[in-house]
């Protein structure tokens, strides 16, 4: 999933904006004085639990982009946790319940978009597949830093089951 997602982007994101691989946002900004207890807290998720289950389920329309629409009630609970850890921290952007989603095409000519939309939809076939686990990404003024990466390694037990 991650390999064909990344060729969707660097096929269609404009070259100059691609600065990270395809991914999906859970979180748009957390203060940078709070990065250590971020990592502790994605370090410490991503032990308890097992690679969480998802489904890509359509082609989405971004308005002047395009992304794969994903549903996952497991990764919706791994946010609402984040999300609550960080309660009074969050902006306005994730101070709601967010569509989820991998963005391949972003900040591009209204007709283009709905060209790419269109020609992934003539293909496009729902598919089952699982997170690996998370990443933290810092902004550098232009290119996003890694901040840090967790595989999910939890077992069974960990499982989170719908929201």
């Amino acid at each position: 999933m991650q390999a064909w997602a990344d060729g969707l982007r660097k096929a269609h994101f404009p070259p100059e904006r691609n600065q990270v691989r395809a991914h999906v946002t859970l979180l748009h900004a957390l203060p940078p004085y709070v990065l250590d207890e971020a990592k502790a807290l994605l370090s410490r998720i991503a032990a308890q639990n097992p690679p969480v289950e998802a489904r890509l389920t359509g082609v989405m329309d971004l308005g002047s982009g395009t992304a794969l629409r994903i549903e996952s009630p497991a990764m919706m609970a791994l946010r609402d946790e984040v999300a609550d850890h960080f309660h009074g921290l969050l902006t306005l952007q994730d101070d709601h319940v967010p569509r989820l989603h991998i963005t391949v095409q972003n900040k591009v000519l209204r007709k283009d978009a709905i060209a790419l939309q269109m020609h992934l939809q003539e293909a496009f076939a729902a598919r089952s597949f699982s997170f690996a686990g998370l990443a933290l990404h810092h902004y550098l003024g232009g290119p996003w830093g890694d901040a840090g990466r967790w595989s999910f390694r939890g077992g069974s037990r960990g499982r989170r089951q719908g929201a």
